[in-house]
């Protein structure tokens, strides 16, 4: 199983400045690559080009990005022009992010999504493989100036037509906070949307909360990161099979956040993470790979654990 580490996935109380003490343990500690998550706070290519050059030695991944929000070359150039300010390769995820963050945040249509997944993947995998010299773009009188970024593309996918996206452009598909169980069905899919395409499927990924060893505080940053999936088709399913059907339910009477967290035992933080002693967290990643996973991309909890130092530290490359 590979390791990478996530320095802000998702939207929390977390300090603002958390995704680089995040970024600068994961160096540290020996991880390989690091990824700059986007959202209402920050901007992933600006937060990629911080962390690189906060750090020493690990690849970056800016994103994913919402596609209905950034064009294909606006996407290029930002891996590009990290790569050229911190001499490593940048990678970049797509994805089509929700209708609550492409129109509630960037007031922007969110028209069309598995569309324009495909027609970004199809677009960005080319320009990310482009020399200097060429035009930026088919057509253009302007050229290329900076190296391609040399880092992988990956496509973020639960549904079947991004599925089919990332079978047939990415390097890496993505997924975020699943179960073992919907990893077992998620690859199957992957390998029969590559094989129809003729192509080696991508690698498989993950973003998993992770805690060791928790702190009070550490349990409920978890339990608040996968509140929001209650209500998603998908997922809700797997927590009434877990036994936690009560929750689900308040969810869908649209319960506010605090009253969710009541809702949910601090069990419920294992159905869909690595939280526990060191042997659990560890037993659980088993699981995930013998479901079909390549890579856990970890979200460390930072509250009672600042820069996730304690749970990175334990699962530490070797």
């Amino acid at each position: 199983m590979y390791f990478s580490v996530v320095a802000v996935g998702r939207e929390d109380d977390s300090p603002i400045e958390e995704p680089i003490r995040v970024a600068v343990a994961a160096d540290r500690l020996g991880y390989r690559e690091v990824w700059a998550g986007e959202g209402p706070t920050w901007d992933s290519f600006v937060l990629a080009a911080a962390i690189g050059r906060a750090t020493e030695r690990v690849t970056l991944t800016a994103g994913p990005v919402p596609v209905s929000v950034r064009d294909p070359y606006t996407v290029a150039r930002g891996a590009a022009s990290v790569a050229a300010l911190v001499g490593r390769p940048v990678g970049v995820a797509l994805g089509t992010s929700s209708k609550r963050v492409v129109e509630g945040v960037h007031d922007r249509p969110r028209t069309r999504p598995a569309a324009v997944l495909e027609e970004s993947a199809a677009a960005v995998r080319r320009l990310m493989h482009g020399v200097p010299g060429q035009p930026v773009v088919p057509g253009s009188t302007f050229r290329r100036r900076l190296p391609a970024p040399g880092g992988a593309l990956t496509v973020a996918a639960f549904g079947p037509r991004a599925i089919a996206t990332a079978a047939a452009h990415a390097d890496r598909m993505l997924l975020d906070v699943v179960s073992p169980e919907q990893v077992r069905a998620l690859r199957a899919q992957l390998d029969a949307a590559a094989e129809k395409v003729g192509r080696t499927p991508p690698t498989l990924a993950a973003w998993l909360p992770v805690a060791v060893d928790p702190a009070p505080e550490s349990l409920a940053q978890v339990l608040g990161s996968i509140a929001g999936y209650l209500t998603v088709p998908g997922y809700s399913e797997v927590f009434v099979e877990a036994g936690f059907g009560e929750a689900v339910m308040l969810a869908a009477t649209g319960a506010d956040p605090e009253t969710l967290l009541r809702a949910l035992p601090p069990k419920a933080a294992a159905t869909l993470g690595l939280v526990g002693d060191v042997d659990a967290v560890r037993a659980r990643i088993d699981t995930y790979a013998e479901a079909g996973l390549d890579e856990i991309a970890l979200v460390p909890a930072t509250a009672g654990d600042p820069g996730g130092e304690r749970s990175l530290t334990a699962l530490m490359p070797a």
